[in-house]
């Protein structure tokens, strides 16, 4: 499992750096707000079907005991017919959902983008077996073709004035290459057949966790709704760069740890109360050492960071990604609970998850007509970190695993941050928001980090779990995501 997350932390950083470039340079060079806006809505629908498209039953992939050959065929089955489904049905409401969206230009955007619901519902299962068996390193290189496909396709079709129907085509042509890629590490997975009794089983295994999953993508994502509706497709450019930089940490930390950490978890779930904690614990700890740093920086320099990057006309994203930052910590926190609970309580997860975008949903329609792109950013945050924050750490404490355990796990991390912010507004206040007074923040604030953070890493390196009395007989994948500050 270390060595599937390592090669998970490659496959991660090296998408995440070339999506940086690439952004640097479509945004640069042939994209405004506007032309962002539209991806946004293209993107936030194709995330919502992507949520449902296979009803959960990929999952089962990984968790199931047994020869998954056995019941392979049947999930690629479900999963091609539901995926087909839904995206006929996309066809057809296109152009009402996004004029709802404020967008009435993304149109054919959505009809063209969302053929990747398809794409996915058949690539789910090779991946799933890639997944089961952490075999990392045949994802790595698919997920690294289809990125490097992707861009290239994107930046030709932008060059040749497409506009935003770039991103559409791109997507859809690395996708494809992913679909191929998947196929030929995982050969023999993509066989149809049927049995009505591991069918049934499946749905029911399956709807939960995808019900679950629709409500956490329609948490991130009712934000672009209601900008987009509320404030048009320009404002949404804005929120959708925002927001595109506080993932960063999310993308970073946060996906490399949940390419293993449901399957990791999953082999916890049959062990001792003591040894599962011990194991969310270790995993917690890791997360957030790596995610602290990146918040920081990105939310005391902001603005200079985005002028410095994108340009002047992405100005205004500055305010609203101070605020995204902290949610993005705390995305980072709650998505690694999510996978430990999906393992457990996965009924409870999908009532928690509704109480989150129900509590949501009010708070930035308020937000957005008084203070627009930087209220709803504001609003995200008051209700992740005051209500549903909590929730989170009662439901892990019913599981065994303490509260004080988790807060204890926060508190280096948390003097480093703070440590950090200081270095980095007293270098940005000597030095400007130029390359140079950005590099120095930067390195100098990272230094300022690492005697905080360097103890915990030695600790779990030595075997003992961070706030845990005794060391860990288990050890999940997520061990291996540490970032080294040396």
């Amino acid at each position: 499992m270390a060595t599937a997350a390592r090669w998970s932390l490659v496959n991660t950083i090296v998408r995440r750096v070339g999506t940086f470039a690439s952004g640097v340079v479509l945004a640069r060079l042939f994209f405004g707000p506007y032309e962002w806006g539209l991806y946004a809505v293209g993107l936030l629908v194709l995330a919502m079907l992507l949520s449902l498209n296979e009803m959960g039953v990929s999952l089962a992939l990984v968790r199931w005991e047994g020869d998954i050959r056995r019941f392979a065929p049947t999930v690629l089955t479900l999963s091609t017919l539901s995926s087909s489904a839904f995206y006929v049905l996309l066809y057809f409401s296109a152009p009402a959902l996004a004029s709802a969206l404020g967008s009435p230009d993304a149109t054919t955007m959505l009809r063209v983008l969302c053929i990747s619901v398809i794409i996915d519902g058949i690539a789910c299962v090779p991946l799933g077996q890639l997944n089961r068996e952490f075999r990392q390193f045949g994802r790595t290189v698919v997920d690294i073709l289809n990125f490097t496909v992707n861009t290239i396709a994107t930046i030709a079709f932008a060059a040749a004035g497409l506009g935003a129907m770039s991103f559409a085509w791109g997507s859809l042509i690395g996708n494809l290459v992913a679909l191929v890629g998947f196929g030929l590490c995982a050969p023999g997975m993509l066989r149809f057949g049927w049995n009505t009794g591991q069918a049934k089983r499946l749905i029911r295994y399956g709807l939960p966790l995808a019900s679950a999953s629709l409500l956490t993508l329609g948490i991130v994502n009712v934000d672009s709704v209601v900008v987009g509706s509320l404030l048009g497709p320009a404002a949404l450019g804005i929120y959708a760069m925002a927001f595109n930089m506080s993932s960063w940490p999310v993308r970073m930390v946060s996906e490399t740890a949940r390419r293993v950490s449901f399957a990791g978890f999953s082999r916890l779930a049959d062990s001792s109360p003591a040894e599962f904690a011990s194991g969310f614990i270790r995993a917690f700890t890791l997360v957030i050492a790596a995610a602290v740093p990146i918040c920081v920086v990105l939310g005391v320099l902001a603005t200079p960071i985005i002028v410095f990057v994108y340009g002047k006309q992405w100005e205004a994203a500055g305010l609203p990604l101070q605020f995204l930052v902290a949610l993005g910590l705390l995305r980072t926190a709650v998505e690694l609970a999510y996978d430990c609970l999906a393992t457990r309580v996965r009924k409870t997860l999908m009532v928690m998850q509704a109480w989150w975008l129900f509590s949501l949903f009010p708070i930035l329609i308020v937000g957005a007509h008084l203070w627009g792109v930087p209220g709803v950013a504001a609003g995200h945050v008051v209700v992740a970190g005051l209500l549903v924050a909590p929730v989170f750490v009662v439901v892990l404490g019913r599981l065994g695993i303490p509260a004080r355990q988790i807060l204890r796990a926060c508190v280096r991390p948390a003097l480093g941050g703070l440590a950090m912010g200081v270095v980095a507004w007293l270098a940005h206040r000597w030095l400007g928001g130029g390359f140079l007074g950005l590099a120095v923040a930067g390195v100098a604030s990272f230094a300022a980090y690492l005697p905080f953070v360097l103890p915990i890493l030695t600790r779990l390196r030595s075997g003992a779990s961070a706030g845990a009395e005794e060391p860990s007989a288990a050890e999940p994948a997520l061990a291996a995501t540490a970032v080294d500050p040396s």
